[in-house]
């Protein structure tokens, strides 16, 4: 399949799994035209589709519970039930069993084009070991959540910039389209039950966020409580893209929970499924870090081993996988993590080009 194939194909399984908003795919079609580092964040499903042909010695690993989606802007903060900020993945919509490796190459596939587009500020060699160096290190601790207290106060201060302020993060909710029509019944009464009591809601808004999952329908209730705003959300949930792709071996329905369940986290205590929907707390805190957003003077290879860290924390809830992780790790020749990216990145780049070549004539096509 070509490009334009893949997505028409995937479109129309995904549009027999839930509902579509024509708008927002519209949106996500436009913004895949635009650079490389988008065109990635809202193809997973080519890219679980390409993995075979190009990831090389990437493609036999021992399997786990892995993200799929995963992407240096696929990272954010929330609370936990103690009130500390914690920092970790905080997207699971394509979780699926699947080679260990599939959630590092593709890390470090969006960690090279990020820095080819001026998001990053590091070579791919460094980025590939400073991943790897992290993976490696949280395999072999058995892991540990990213709580922003005592500790990684480099990375506290990273992810709480200026632009997480209160007044800019609850100007930009303001923004939100008014919902064009009814909410669904699951939908809203997951909202209800997160909601804090004699919390006044002020508004539905319809939310056009994120990139892999933009077209699917996202709800947000904007309320008032003791003077102050709160926010929650339902977004809509379907089965990964792995299994349009054919692979076999998980579930049919959503593995969100699962995911949740097994990880070594400090959960987020404002997150549900309910049914087809995640219901959670929108919050300056409680959201993704966008890298726009983080302070220009970072410390990049940091930051990327963090991230493999934090990766070795969502495998780490499979059981067995550490030993054979580590065994499997041990056999693989020397930057084989930066050879299959390479090839990864090839392939996600021609794609790119035939899509924005495509979309460009779709745009300039007179009418008829």
């Amino acid at each position: 399949m070509t490009i334009i194939e893949s997505t028409a194909s995937y479109e129309d399984w995904l549009g027999r799994q839930l509902e579509i908003v024509p708008q927002d795919l519209e949106q996500k079609h436009a913004t895949m035209a635009q650079s490389a580092f988008p065109f990635l964040r809202a193809t997973f499903y080519r890219f679980v589709q390409a993995w075979k042909d190009h990831a090389g010695n990437a493609v036999r690993a021992p399997k786990v519970l892995a993200v799929g989606d995963l992407h240096v802007a696929n990272f954010g903060t929330w609370r936990d039930v103690e009130g500390r900020l914690v920092w970790g993945i905080n997207d699971f919509d394509e979780v699926y069993p699947f080679a260990y490796t599939i959630d590092l190459v593709r890390l470090a596939v969006s960690a090279h084009i990020a820095a080819d587009e001026n998001h990053l500020a590091v070579s791919a060699d460094d980025a590939c070991n400073s991943i790897l160096a992290g993976y490696q290190a949280g395999i072999a601790s058995g892991g540990c959540p990213f709580i922003l207290a005592e500790q990684h106060k480099w990375l506290r201060d990273t992810v709480t910039g200026g632009l997480r302020d209160p007044v800019a993060f609850w100007a930009k909710m303001d923004q939100m389209g008014e919902c064009a029509a009814a909410v669904p019944k699951d939908a809203m009464r997951g909202i209800d039950k997160l909601m804090p009591v004699g919390a006044e809601v002020e508004r539905i808004g319809h939310r056009v966020a994120g990139l892999g999952s933009l077209g699917r329908q996202r709800f947000v209730a904007l309320a008032h409580l003791n003077g102050s705003r709160v926010a929650r959300e339902a977004k809509a949930l379907c089965a990964s893209a792995t299994l349009w792709a054919g692979i076999k071996g998980g579930s049919n329905e959503p593995m969100y929970p699962q995911v949740l369940e097994m990880s070594i986290r400090a959960l987020d205590p404002f997150v549900r499924i309910k049914r087809a929907w995640i219901v959670r707390r929108l919050a300056p805190y409680c959201s993704r870090v966008d890298l726009s957003a983080l302070p220009k003077e970072r410390e990049e290879s940091k930051l990327l081993h963090a991230m493999g860290f934090e990766t070795a924390n969502v495998h780490l809830g499979t059981k067995g996988a550490a030993a054979k992780i580590a065994a499997d790790l041990k056999k693989r020749p020397a930057k084989w993590l930066h050879h299959s990216a390479q090839a990864m990145k090839s392939a996600v780049l021609k794609d790119f080009e035939a899509w924005r070549t495509k979309h460009q004539q779709a745009s300039t096509a007179p009418l008829k």
